[in-house]
């Protein structure tokens, strides 16, 4: 099975890749890397352009995320459904989306009910995570108006800058996907010291080889 492995930047996905070694090129799997940039914009365009020269079987999409709920560093999670959280407009002291303003349906392919989900079960239950709802946003969220806003209105437990990107992009083309993060950080003021940027890599990437090793991933990639 021809597998993409992508991810914003490289250290997000280095230990994998040093793991991996020869392994791309034979075995169970063809495991193909590719780094798609930072935010929706690069990382739609990456993956359009790979899909049209040479169509994997599956895109996994890995990275560290901040957290919009308790959770702690070192955690990771597969994204069930992810959202882009900032296409909109901010009136009257609250967010109205695309869908809000009836500028789109809000059912109409690829969205369910204003989101993005992913339907492959059997895939994201082989990851063994717990599957959550994430946000895309362009601007990282340091806002505490804005971040309790997503606490009360959405679902949300992660926040990401390229996750909605892969979902849209997949459901679109038909392509089997899955979105892994692992929590670096609580969303909010950008005070590094509170981040565990690191163990989310470690955490992350112990999580995805064990995933990329898992003997039933080459067949269970149907919805």
């Amino acid at each position: 099975m021809h597998i993409l492995l992508a991810a914003a930047t490289t250290f997000e996905i280095q230990p994998t890749i040093d793991a991996l070694g020869n392994r791309r090129e034979s075995g169970q799997h063809r495991i193909e890397p590719l780094i798609t940039g930072v935010g929706g914009m690069a990382t739609a365009w990456s993956l359009m352009r790979q899909i049209g020269s040479n169509r994997p079987d599956l895109i996994i999409q890995a990275g560290i995320a901040g957290t919009l709920r308790d959770r702690f560093p070192g955690e990771v999670l597969v994204v069930g459904e992810d959202e882009p959280a900032d296409t909109g407009v901010w009136e009257a002291g609250r967010f109205k989306t695309i869908f809000d303003m009836r500028l789109a349906d809000a059912d109409a392919r690829p969205y369910t009910n204003g989101r993005l989900v992913n339907p492959h079960g059997r895939l994201m239950a082989l990851t063994g995570l717990e599957s959550v709802a994430g946000l895309t946003v362009n601007e990282i969220t340091t806002s505490i108006e804005r971040i309790r806003w997503y606490q009360q209105n959405t679902p949300a437990v992660v926040e990401s800058m390229e996750g909605a990107a892969l979902h849209y992009v997949c459901l679109q083309e038909r392509v089997p996907f899955l979105q892994l993060r692992s929590v670096s950080n609580a969303v909010g003021m950008r005070d590094k010291t509170q981040w565990d940027i690191p163990g989310a890599i470690a955490a992350l990437n112990e999580r995805l080889i064990a995933l990329l090793d898992h003997p039933a991933l080459q067949t269970d990639t149907e919805p």
